[in-house]
């Protein structure tokens, strides 16, 4: 594993162990790897969360720096420049993350600004934009200019979920480079080389669909089976009133808050992380504000996250009794649940989904009864 401590300067960190930090892609590993050694002017790498899109662009920002490196690619100073990147911690790494849920007017003049400024240590300065399909219109256009006539010594790195329609002028100009969900073989394997029992890996991989991020996070999570419990018994729970759904609704609402316990704990460890830097170093360009406003994301993530999986499960619930007793009920349901996922992309009340969804499902173990 790559970590940014004071080992920098010892263990050498070669291409292959830069590059392996980026796992179950290898189509875009490849394409990356070629291109860090004489790259364009930018680059969009499209995929789900979880499936290495930030891994990949500090893997390519890495092999690009050391790429220049002036006493060769296989010099400490190259090595360096990997360990550094691969972390996040290189001074001509910058990663721009919007603050709220778009990328904003304000965003975009801050890349155009970072991308003119000349590199510190390498021959290139690399500009990560997170969450690019987020932009609002005014910054699409924005981007538009600064990526048409970019600075000699910039590369941008474009991440985003999916390409709107009203993105395509600025993905036009740029590589992209797809990065799929990940299987559920590839997420098992990693978590068993991680120290995960095969069985508990094939299961988590199930549950992560297609995040390795997600998997790593449930791998840490004992509670993660009663959730799974919790979730297929929802069917026969129900009985057709609102006492019953309110009860349900509330124990399924408490079990996400208690799913967000291994997340609040590597929250925790990075905000000390980062006072230690503080403290070290100044306050000057720590990002507080940025960490906080990223975990803030990351809990909304997980919550869907966790909403997705236990509507999944009760679907899988109901499945399972259709093919017992041939239910056409039944079978609605898993319809109406699939409704439901889709409507976590406008942001809900985690509740009002809930109950709306529960007070329209079949109850108990019986088919529409």
């Amino acid at each position: 594993m790559i970590s940014g401590t004071s080992a920098d300067d010892v263990a050498p960190v070669d291409e292959d162990a830069l590059w392996a930090t980026v796992v179950g892609q290898e189509a875009a590993v490849a394409l990356l790897r070629t291109a860090a050694w004489s790259p364009v002017h930018a680059y969009l790498l499209v995929g789900p969360p979880g499936a290495g899109r930030g891994e990949a662009a500090r893997a390519f920002a890495g092999s690009l720096f050391a790429s220049g490196a002036p006493d060769g690619p296989d010099s400490l100073s190259a090595s360096r420049h990997r360990r550094l990147s691969a972390v996040g911690h290189h001074p001509d790494l910058l990663e721009v993350e919007p603050e709220g849920r778009s990328l904003l007017v304000a965003d975009a003049r801050e890349i155009t600004v970072e991308g003119w400024r000349s590199p510190v240590e390498a021959t290139h300065k690399v500009v990560v934009v997170n969450r690019f399909d987020t932009a609002e219109p005014e910054a699409v256009a924005s981007l538009l200019k600064t990526i048409e006539e970019p600075p000699a010594t910039t590369v941008f790195v474009l991440l985003s979920e999916e390409v709107p329609d009203s993105h395509v002028t600025v993905a036009s100009r740029c590589v992209r480079v797809d990065l799929p969900p990940l299987t559920d073989e590839v997420v098992s394997d990693v978590l068993e080389a991680d120290g995960v029992p095969s069985d508990r890996a094939t299961e988590l991989a199930e549950a992560a669909a297609g995040s390795l991020s997600r998997a790593r996070l449930l791998a840490q999570d004992p509670a993660f089976h009663g959730r799974q419990n919790a979730w297929h018994a929802v069917p026969s729970r129900l009985d057709g009133t609102g006492a019953a759904v309110a009860v349900v609704v509330e124990e399924m609402r408490a079990l996400i808050d208690e799913a967000q316990a291994p997340l609040v704990t590597r929250h925790a460890v990075e905000l000390e992380e980062l006072t230690e830097r503080e403290e070290a170093f100044g306050t000057r360009g720590s990002g507080r504000r940025t960490l906080v406003e990223r975990q803030r994301r990351e809990v909304r993530r997980l919550r869907d996250d966790e909403l997705r999986f236990g509507l999944a499960t009760i679907s899988r619930s109901y499945r399972d009794r259709a093919a017992g007793s041939g239910g056409e009920a039944d079978m609605d349901a898993t319809a109406r649940i699939t409704e439901a996922t889709g409507e976590l992309i406008r942001n809900p009340n985690e509740s009002l989904l809930l109950q709306a969804l529960f007070l329209d499902l079949p109850v108990g173990g019986r088919n529409g009864a």
